[in-house]
Formats: structure tokens, sequence, C-alpha cells
């Protein structure tokens, strides 16, 4: 019996960063391995190591690898497999349907990364890529996820595929493909989760020492929003992706690319994965798509930024696609798609573009911490994702909102095993209550024993609400109205203005009333006691209609609807060690031992800041380490002037 080994730890361990690129030759694009050119490859790896880059992702074009036609006989029937004309050679390779010539390519491709010190993710199955669909002929009309003879020829190729390059060092983890959620439509997450345990089990078969990457984008928290689901590739892949492009990704190109809404994206998606598939998660491709979406300076700034906060979150990999750009190829998919013409770090004669320039820098400087890796974030909340509602897009919002008022949440699916803590976010909740009648159960006795809950509210629906809450609903209706809203938050007061969807006329029944509609005087923010804990109702869904529209972390009317949660968790903000006050500050806090502590700050927008930063009793700064910051510590306070989206590294001692 073949002795099986755990997989290797790439990317799996907290603190984890690597920097990398998404690569094809840069004389070729797609065709690289019809077009093979071996000193070509060996230059870009070269440049690409010398640059900072410490991964590729790397994809055998699947009908490249596995040229495969059918030819027919009488009746169009089917009658034999073959290359071309030519009759499989009766080899392993012949059998499996693959080309060797190509292994060889790809060993030698594989050898040079080993040479350059680059690790691989490799796509196998290959048969989408940049708005083309690739398949060997001989499965051009098949279904790519359902069809048994598609599916035969896809276990054959992958099986050889692993088994000839395992020995291969520099192969890091099998990628299951480009996005091959994008090869085809599914009618259900079974025939999506049965196609990718198909494949990642012939993956296994060969070779179980290395993890094995999901590859896909787009996912979901449930079946109702989308066929693949975060919690399927979860289950069957030890490491989850997103390619979180913003003018892809639903509420993400509202805003200019160096504001906090889109330099928090890639992070919030990632971590969404994550933690609802309770998996590592790394940020597998990423880039502005050009200079029609940011100009050099911008594309810059933004490079910038995301890296910090994507280092800062522990998303383990940061990979630009791409790494060259493909404007001089003529085939398709590049003749059809202009965004797909100017996306690398560098031109094809190798002139660096702004992301090359930042990815160098901030590669360098992540290298010369003192501390070696970045000690974890310790998470302060968790924000429950309910069944009804679009996940992502409150998900979105709520982190923003949650890092904008100085504290980090992680994620769960309403109808997961709810995750121990002492507060709990469940934000723009719709329809029945978020969660089953289990959870919710086990919810309120967690803050009956004394942790605090904030909930939100759409269209929803919660049993024994005025029982929970100490508030009864009177009546409710729906229709769309701008409103004003007036918030008593402490000694504060916090005025916002939405159009809200659904109307509740609410009366308190012992909860405490902080917040009004200024027209009628109704009540809409409540706060009540319940048990050994607290609960805050609001009666609109702030977290949707903050990210359902642009620019509403700048409006006048709407930019501080951080301060609501801020208020809310007033209690786990007093034992942070250190406190700030700017919206657009993000700040994350690594311990090292008890009396000594790595900061990050990160200034999300594109401004200049200069923040005072407010140290708790007996804690001193130690050290600043940055390129675009200064600061000076007096009195328990630092004085810290950041460049515009750019950051810096505190160490703190006590």
């Amino acid at each position: 019996m073949k002795k099986e080994s755990a997989p290797q730890a790439f990317l799996q361990s907290p603190g984890t960063f690597l920097t990398g690129a998404n690569y094809w030759a840069s004389h070729a694009g797609t065709n690289m391995w019809r077009n093979w050119d071996e000193k070509v490859v060996e230059k870009d790896f070269k440049l690409l190591s010398a640059n900072g880059i410490q991964a590729l992702r790397v994809f055998p074009l699947w009908p490249d690898f596995q040229p495969i036609t059918m030819l027919k006989g009488g009746g169009n029937h089917p009658r034999e497999i073959r290359f071309g004309e030519e009759p499989l050679p009766d080899t392993e390779a012949g059998r499996a349907g693959v080309n060797e010539v190509m292994i060889q390519r790809f060993r030698k491709m594989a050898d040079l990364a080993e040479k350059y010190k680059l690790a691989l993710v490799v796509g196998i199955v290959t048969g989408w890529m940049s708005g083309r669909y690739y398949t060997p002929p001989a499965l051009e009309d098949k279904h790519v996820y359902t069809d048994p003879l598609s599916l035969r020829w896809q276990s054959r190729f992958v099986k050889y595929f692993v088994k000839s390059l395992k020995d291969a060092p520099a192969i890091k983890a099998w990628d299951l493909g480009n996005e091959c959620n994008c090869m085809g439509g599914v009618e259900s997450s079974s025939v999506a989760y049965s196609w990718t345990a198909f494949i990642t089990n012939a993956i296994r078969s060969e070779d179980t020492s290395r993890p094995v990457v999901s590859g896909m984008h787009s996912l979901t928290a449930e079946e109702r929003n989308g066929k693949w689901t975060i919690q399927d590739q979860a289950e069957l892949t030890e490491i989850l992706t997103t390619h979180p492009y913003p003018q892809f990704t639903p509420y993400a190109r509202f805003d200019p690319c160096d504001t906090i809404r889109s330099v928090f994206h890639a992070v919030s998606e990632t971590r969404f994965y994550g933690e609802v598939g309770n998996r590592s998660a790394f940020i597998e491709e990423i880039g502005t798509l050009g200079p029609m979406i940011a100009g050099y300076e911008k594309t810059r700034s933004y490079t910038k930024n995301v890296l910090w906060n994507a280092w800062a979150h522990d998303c383990r990999g940061f990979f630009w696609w791409c790494a060259f750009d493909q404007e001089h190829l003529a085939h398709a998919p590049y003749d059809w798609n202009s965004c797909e013409r100017e996306l690398g770090m560098f031109s094809k004669d190798y002139e660096p573009a702004a992301s090359a320039v930042e990815m160098k820098k901030f590669r360098n400087f992540v290298d010369k911490m003192p501390f070696g890796k970045l000690p974890e974030l310790k998470k302060d909340a968790v924000c429950i994702l309910g069944t009804e509602q679009d996940q992502w897009a409150v998900a979105y919002s709520s982190f923003i909102l949650s890092k904008q008022a100085g504290f980090n949440i992680e994620f769960q699916y309403g109808e997961q095993p709810l995750k121990d803590s002492d507060f709990y976010i469940m934000p723009s909740v719709k329809g029945q209550g978020g969660m089953s009648g289990k959870r919710w159960k086990e919810l309120v006795e967690k803050v009956r024993k004394g942790a605090s809950l904030y909930v939100s509210m759409d269209l929803s629906f919660f049993s024994k609400f005025k029982d929970f809450f100490g508030v009864e609903v009177q009546t409710r209706s729906s229709g769309v109205g701008s409103y004003n809203y007036e918030l008593k938050l402490g000694k504060e007061k916090l005025e916002l203005s939405f159009p809200v969807k659904t109307i509740y006329d609410m009366k308190s029944v012992g909860a405490d009333v902080l917040g009004t509609d200024k027209k009628t005087g109704k009540p809409v923010f409540f706060e009540t006691k319940f048990g050994k804990g607290t609960i805050y109702l609001l009666t609109f869904p702030v977290e949707t209609l903050m990210i359902e529209r642009g620019g509403t972390f700048q409006a006048e009317e709407s930019r501080d609807a951080w301060k609501l949660y801020k208020y809310i968790a007033a209690d786990l903000l007093k034992k942070k060690v250190i406190s700030k006050e700017n919206a657009y500050l993000a700040v994350t806090e690594h311990d090292i031992s008890a009396s000594e502590k790595v900061c990050i700050c990160v200034n999300c927008s594109p401004a200049d800041m200069n923040e005072k930063l407010t140290l708790q009793k007996g804690w001193i700064l130690s050290k600043l380490i940055s390129d675009d910051a200064s600061a000076a510590c007096k009195n328990g306070m630092i004085d810290l002037k950041l460049k515009e989206n750019s950051g810096a590294v505190l160490i703190l001692k006590k």
C-alpha cells in the first residue's frame, strides 16, 4: 500500500506572505507551449526573480498538452481517439492522450524556476484563459463537468501530468486550473462539487505531498447566490483563492482605485473566503486591468496600499495578473479583448510597470523585518452572514466599517457552528432571521452569558423579537424613500441620510432609544440588556446601503457611518494598545510577546495623513519602520505622519 504523506504547508502558515505573478512567456502568451523558447523563459524568470517575485502561477494549456481528436465512422458515430491522424502511441503518455514533448517543456520550465528560486503553483486543467475556452478537439462538444468521455480523458490527463512532474522541486502546489468555474454552466452546486472532487481525487491519487489550490473566483456562501460555493471548495481543497478585480466584482468598482473601498476589496474578499471556508486563502490574481482604469501613479498607489493591507491581514499571497504585457500578440484571446493586452508587470521589452516597482519595493521591505514572519492578527468580533442576504455585499461593507472604527472582524456563515466570541455582528439581516432556529438559540445563549450583539435589519424576521430586543414592531412598509437619521452615540451625535426600502415603526418596551428618524421622531436605534449581555438594534441596513452605491465612504451624508461601529465596539476598543481617530487609517496589532507588539498603520486614502495615536498606559514606541512615515512619541501619544496610500510598522514595548 502506498504510504501517504501530509501536504506541504505552502501558503498555509500564518504570517506567510508571498509576492508573485501569473505567468505566460513574454514572447508568446498562451501560445508559449507550441512556440516554445527556452531562452526567453529563462530571461523572463531571471528578471522576475530579481524584482521581488517569489512565486509564479503557471498553466499547461489543456489542448496543447492533451491534443486528442475524435475520428468518426459511419453515421457520424465516434470511432477512435487519435493525435490528429496519428494513432495514440502505445505508451503511458499515449494512453493518457498526453503529448510527451509538452511534458518535457514543462519540466524544463520547472527546472528554470528552481534555478531562479521561483515556487510554482500549477493550474492543471487550464481550459479557460482571458476570455477564451480551450479544450482538446475530441471534447469540444462535450459538457466539461458531466460528460463521461470528457471526464475520462480529464482524469487520464491529470493523473499522468501529476505523476510525470511530481518530482520537480519548484512545484509547490497543484491548482485545479484557471477559473475552472468559467468553463461552462452547472445546474446545481452538486455538479460543481462532483467535478471538483473528481479532479482533486485524480491529483491526490498521484501526489499527496502538495496542497491542492482551488483556483476559482466569484464563489458564494450559499447555492442561491451561485453554484460554486466557498464551503464546497474548502471541503475539497486545502487553499482557497480570490481574483479581486474591481471591474468584475459587485460593488468594488464604484469608487476611485486609491480610496478606501477599493484598497480593501482584495483583503475583505480574501478574508471572507478564508474564514467562511476555514481554510488558508490568498490573492491569486489581482490587477487594475490596465491604463484605462488607472494611470501609472494611481496604479502605484493602489498596488502599494493593497500590499500593505494584505500583509497586515494575513492574506498569505499577492499574485499580479500578469507577468508580461501581451499587446504585441495577434492571436485570440488578445485579438478579442483589448483589456487583456496591457496588464503586465513588465512590457515585452522588460520595462517595469508601476506594479513591478511597488512589488519589488515592498518585498525588500518585508524581508528586512526584525521579527521575521508577521505574528498572527487577533480578531475582535464575529460577523455572521445570513442565509438570505447578499453575503458578499454585507461582508465587504462590514469589513470596511469595522476597520474604520478600529477593530477586526472574522466571518462565518449563519448555518455554520457559532464561533466563540465576546462580540457578534449580524449586519443587514434579511429574511428568516439570518440563521436556523438552532443557531439562533445558541447565539441568544451567548448573549445571555455576557456577549454583545449588534443587529441591523433589512426585510427580516425574528422569533421572540420583543422579548429579546426589548422592542415591539408596530408596523412596517416597503417602498424606496430618502430618510434622515439622528443617532446619539454617547457624547457624540451622528446624522446619516439614506434611501431606505423597508421602513419600521418600532416602540421600545424596555430598550433605550439611541436614534430616531428626524422627520417623524420614530425610534430607529436601540440598546438593551439581555441577561449579562448587551444588544444593539438598528432598523435600517446601513451596511447594504453603504456598499450598494458609489461615493458613500466619502459623501457628507454617509461617510461617518463607521462611528456607529465605533460606538457598539467601545468596550473592546478600550483594550487596544493603540487607539486612532482617523477613519481612513487602518491599524492592526500583532503580539510578539506579552511586552512587545507589532502595530501596522496603513493610510487608506490618496491624501497625506497626520494622525495622533493614543497608547495604552505603560506602552512606548520603540521603533518606526517605514520609507513613507515619521513618528514622534511623547506622553503616551504618537504623532504619526504618513504619506498617501502607504504604511508604517510600529514596534511597541511595555
